[in-house]
């Protein structure tokens, strides 16, 4: 199977992807939550910041630096100059790392100045982002490292926080992991439901041939989830096949069957623990949801100077 297709398979999404209206979309619904209520079936009488707007004008401006207080890969840091926008004008931000490195506990990530009342309001949305984000790409840069050096790619899946999808997977590729199925859009994969409607594997050459007429111009993914489900999945000429909940010992019967006449990946149940067991075996993708749903926010404050 061509390393062409491999490729064209994945993505590692980069700032320049994301649509800016719609991350404002999703800054303007957090700063509404907090000052507004929204969600909410009755709004509160007095919407916004009655915390900071009992502070009377302040006579200078402040400034205040985004600090990590544990060991974490950075992201989201460009969120900041949109969240900040979102609540006035006349902050400014300055950046002190990029999405992708490595903090250390005490570095600074980037300061923020301005109005000291527009910077306290905007404060813990700004931090629910990054926390949120630099914790997924501080968990992928694990679950990479686990991995190691080889042709064994990892990858995120479709579990992501419903709207936050393409945030997330920026996050992945932030940490160091790979992209794939950014939505039912872009791929035909099909699963063991899918495959229960057809009703046996007979069928599955033509629910291939289907796939293909529908949507020649993308991959057919197949999952299996038995040894003997591989050669009629291979007979029907898929793309890549998805070995689901095979342990290393399986893994290693499927490599062998599939002989490089489909793309492989593993996934279902993949730890930090298992992954060391699965890079030497030669498969192409090993693809988990862990990387997203079973990440934890990272310890990051906001600290004011002087």
């Amino acid at each position: 199977m061509s390393a062409a297709l491999s490729d064209a398979l994945l993505h590692r999404l980069t700032w320049d992807d994301l649509d800016r209206s719609h991350l404002r979309r999703l800054i303007e619904m957090a700063r509404d939550e907090d000052l507004a209520g929204l969600g909410l079936l009755r709004p509160p009488v007095r919407p916004g910041d009655h915390s900071t707007g009992s502070i009377p004008s302040a006579p200078r401006l402040a400034e205040a630096h985004l600090t990590a207080r544990q060991d974490l890969t950075v992201c989201g840091l460009p969120l900041l100059s949109l969240i900040l926008s979102a609540y006035g004008p006349g902050c400014s931000v300055q950046l002190r790392t990029r999405d992708g490195a490595a903090a250390r506990s005490g570095d600074r990530l980037a300061t923020v100045s301005g109005d000291p009342r527009t910077l306290l309001s905007a404060e813990r949305v700004a931090l629910n982002f990054i926390q949120r984000l630099s914790g997924i790409a501080t968990l992928t840069r694990r679950y990479v490292t686990a991995l190691g050096e080889g042709r064994t790619r990892l990858l995120d899946t479709r579990k992501t926080t419903p709207g936050y999808r393409m945030l997330e997977k920026y996050a992945v590729a932030a940490g160091g992991g790979w992209n794939h199925r950014l939505g039912l859009f872009d791929r035909v994969m099909l699963k063991d439901n899918h495959l229960a409607l057809l009703g046996s594997g007979a069928d599955l050459a033509g629910a291939v041939a289907q796939a293909r007429r529908h949507a020649p111009q993308l991959p057919v993914e197949v999952e299996v989830d038995r040894l003997d489900q591989i050669p009629p999945v291979l007979a029907a000429g898929a793309d890549v096949i998805l070995l689901d909940n095979f342990n290393a010992s399986q893994l290693r019967e499927a490599l062998a069957l599939i002989n490089g006449r489909a793309l492989t990946e593993a996934s279902g149940g993949i730890t930090l623990d298992t992954l060391p067991h699965l890079a030497g075996l030669g498969l192409d993708f090993i693809s988990t949801g862990a990387l997203v749903h079973q990440s934890t926010w990272v310890d990051i404050g906001l600290d004011w100077s002087a």
